[in-house]
Parts: structure tokens; C-alpha cells; sequence
């Protein structure tokens, strides 16, 4: 097993069993008989065959197409090879989430993550089985790591994803520094770098009327630096009482999976359009 792999299943561990203890990693609040289902699959299908065919197909059309390019930016410096995978993965994933939040088509595609009442370290990987095929970032990061980027990849992968799954865990690393008044110039700044907890929980709350709840926000999967640039950022340091989707009908484990091939059969729906989807 690769170093950074066995790094990441030891972050997740980690989580899983402070989950297990404090919070009970595999029996929610609000949690449906499907729900365990549709992490699982999707899941396994994320990690197991969506990334690495992407990864590996990346570098295949690479290798067709422009293969004397290959390894070009080996010399790279760590910091600039880094500076591009935030550029082509992250900023390319907060733009990816942005639009899928925003356009009615691509939202079932995104729509599981979110179907959930809950956060927990199970959702990080919840999404629809062909969400990640259309992900820019992970074909983009296909591309740098056949430029000869893939050690600084490896480190970059594990910082990023610490921060994904700290931010989904109910287990919140930022709620005793916000209690600390002498932290909180530091929390000011960290929270306008990098994704805390308090605001991606906010991006997965469920009613936008409460002041906490920002679903049409806080798309950063590492950097929330993104969306104060953009203006999509809101920071209140307060975590949602209800997690799940607001103003769209019920759906069923083979929709949230498997979306359009699969579909709840025809029924009233609320306007999505008028609406804006969750």
C-alpha cells in the first residue's frame, strides 16, 4: 500500500472510531433504512473504480496525444506544483460543486450528498455513481500527475483530504477554539483559508431561513478562500440544527444513486427552477 493511502484509511480510522465512541458512527439521528446503503455503494464505486479510471484514463488520452510531455514538470518546485494542483483541483471542484448547486440538470447528479440528515464521516463519499465522471478536478489532476506531479499529488491528496473529512465529521475540531476569545483572531484567518466544520456544516443544512444554513454556499471542498473571493462564503460559526435537502420531494436509493437511468416515477414536484435547488 502506498504511504499515502495507508496515511489517509488511518485519518478516516481515526474519525470513524471518535464517530463510533461519541456520536455512533453507524446509527444517526434521523437516519433512514437506505442511508447506509447509498454510502456504501457509492462509496465503494467512488474509490474503486470512478477515481481510478479517471486517473488512469487521464493519462492514457495524455499519453495518446502529447507524449512527450509526459514527466515534463518533474523538476517542478513542491510549492509551485502544489500552487496548481489548488488551481486545477480545488478551485476546479469549487467551481464544479458551484454549478452542480446552481443548474437543475447536473443537481441530481449531487443531490445524495446532501440527502442525508446527518453529517458524518459516511457522507464525504456520497454522491451519485456518475457524479465524479464530469468532475474537471479529477480529470485535471489526471493530467498534472502525467506531467510528472504525482509525489507532490500524494501529499496534497492527504492534506486535502483530512480537511474533507474533518469538515463532514459530527465530530468538531473548531467548536472549543471558537469558546477561546485569545483564538480567535487565529480563527478568523483559518476559517477564510481552509474549510472548518462550522462552514461546511452550514452548507449542509437543511432550512435556509434559520441564519445559519447556507446551501447556496461554502462550496470549498479545501480552501474556503475560494468562495470569499467569490462572494459565496458565509461565516457564522454556529452549526445547523437540521441537515438534508429543503423544497424538493422525496427520492429513493436507486434515484440518489444511479440518477437518470434509474427515476421515481413521475410525480408533483415543487417548482426547482422558481425554487433554486438545494
Amino acid at each position: 500500500m502506498k504511504p499515502e493511502i495507508a496515511i489517509i484509511f488511518a485519518i478516516y480510522a481515526v474519525f470513524a472510531l471518535m464517530e463510533a465512541a461519541k456520536t455512533g458512527l453507524l446509527k444517526k439521528d434521523k437516519q433512514t433504512a437506505t442511508d447506509g446503503a447509498v454510502e456504501a455503494v457509492s462509496t465503494v464505486l467512488t474509490l474503486g473504480v470512478t477515481q481510478p479510471f479517471i486517473l488512469s484514463t487521464s493519462a492514457m488520452m495524455m499519453l495518446n496525444l502529447l507524449p512527450e510531455y509526459q514527466g515534463m514538470l518533474a523538476n517542478l518546485s513542491y510549492v509551485v506544483g502544489f500552487a496548481l494542483f489548488l488551481i486545477f483541483d480545488d478551485l476546479a471542484n469549487y467551481l464544479y460543486h458551484r454549478a452542480a448547486h446552481n443548474t437543475p440538470w447536473l443537481y441530481p447528479l449531487h443531490r445524495a450528498h446532501h440527502n442525508g440528515e446527518y453529517m458524518s464521516i459516511r457522507v464525504v463519499f456520497r454522491n451519485n455513481a456518475f457524479y465524479y465522471l464530469f468532475a474537471p478536478h479529477l480529470w485535471g489532476s489526471g493530467v498534472l500527475i502525467y506531467l510528472g506531479l504525482g509525489w507532490t499529488y500524494a501529499s496534497y491528496l492527504v492534506i486535502k483530504l483530512l480537511v474533507t473529512i474533518a469538515c463532514h465529521s459530527d465530530i468538531c475540531w473548531d467548536k472549543p477554539l471558537y469558546r477561546s476569545k485569545s483564538l480567535s483572531p487565529f480563527m478568523w484567518l483559518i476559517e477564510r483559508i481552509i474549510v472548518t466544520p462550522s462552514f461546511h456544516h452550514a452548507h449542509h443544512g437543511k432550512y435556509a431561513a434559520d441564519g445559519i444554513t447556507h446551501y447556496k454556499g461554502n462550496y470549498g471542498n479545501l480552501l474556503s478562500f475560494w468562495d470569499v473571493l467569490f462572494g459565496t462564503a458565509k461565516i457564522s460559526r454556529d452549526f445547523p440544527e437540521h441537515y438534508g435537502v429543503e423544497h424538493l420531494p422525496n427520492t429513493n436509493a436507486g434515484e440518489q444513486l444511479f440518477w437518470p437511468i434509474i427515476k421515481v416515477r413521475k410525480r408533483t414536484e415543487t417548482n426547482t427552477a422558481a425554487q433554486g435547488v438545494n
